[in-house]
């Protein structure tokens, strides 16, 4: 059974190397389809490898026997964001190719809803899973962003930022971690982000309708955050006041 379980675990670690491989293979498509320059490069290799290495040791933490076909799709997704990535690095030096760069981040978007009913169809769904369909998102909200930046101001870095802001938020007031009840709201508004910075970036409105598009998702992210952060500040006082009680209790019958 040891053995068996092994050979499991290296099918698994394989498949993230050759997600790897993937992603090398499409840059080096978009390079040659593009010329891109060595911002580009060094920046999808440096994704390629990141997502390679983090994803390996969290596989390997979470004892995943299996990598599933949820997880292939989001990691299909990484891929393509891996090339988003690249394209933005690029377009500090050249020109952007700006129908490139959408196709792989409206594809990117239409999978975004395919890993997660992938995962509930197939009995998939893990809590491995759900980080990293997360975190694919939050890191292609945070490129396109920091491309729209260039075209609307660094205003608009708000919206890749907030996310890694609460993540470090939450280190210090630890009553930011505790679960959040589900909520419909909170899922269109995150759903929204990305499409509505691809509009803007897409050079399809005129820049007065792309500002105000990227201003109403940054208006509906802090809108959405702000009454998260509310709700847990409100439960963790209650939490704190029922709790009291109980503590005084303890120390009473302890003294007597």
């Amino acid at each position: 059974m040891a053995l068996n379980n092994t050979y499991e675990a290296r099918l698994v670690q394989q498949e993230t190397a050759v997600g790897a491989g993937v992603q090398i293979l499409l840059l080096a498509l978009l390079g040659t389809a593009i010329g891109m320059g060595p911002a580009g490069w060094l920046t999808g290799l440096a994704f390629a490898i990141a997502t390679w290495a983090v994803l390996s040791q969290a596989l390997h933490k979470s004892r995943t026997r299996n990598f599933g076909p949820a997880n292939r799709v989001t990691l299909g997704r990484a891929i393509l964001v891996g090339g988003v990535t690249a394209l933005v690095a690029d377009s500090f030096e050249s020109s952007p190719p700006v129908t490139l760069l959408v196709g792989l981040t409206a594809v990117a978007l239409i999978l975004d809803g395919v890993d997660g009913k992938v995962a509930r169809r197939t009995g998939t769904s893990t809590a491995l899973g759900a980080r990293f369909d997360m975190e694919v998102d939050a890191f292609l909200i945070l490129v396109l962003s920091v491309y729209v930046s260039t075209q609307l101001g660094p205003w608009v870095l708000l919206i890749g930022a907030m996310r890694y802001g609460f993540v470090a938020a939450a280190r210090v007031w630890l009553w930011l971690n505790s679960p959040l009840p589900p909520s419909t709201a909170r899922k269109t508004v995150a759903a929204t982000q990305g499409i509505l910075l691809l509009l803007a970036g897409s050079d399809l409105l005129p820049h007065a309708a792309n500002f105000a598009v990227v201003a109403l998702a940054l208006g509906t992210l802090v809108w959405s955050f702000g009454r998260d952060i509310l709700w847990l500040w409100r439960t963790s006082r209650t939490s704190a006041v029922t709790e009291a009680p109980a503590e005084e209790k303890v120390l009473e019958l302890v003294s007597q």
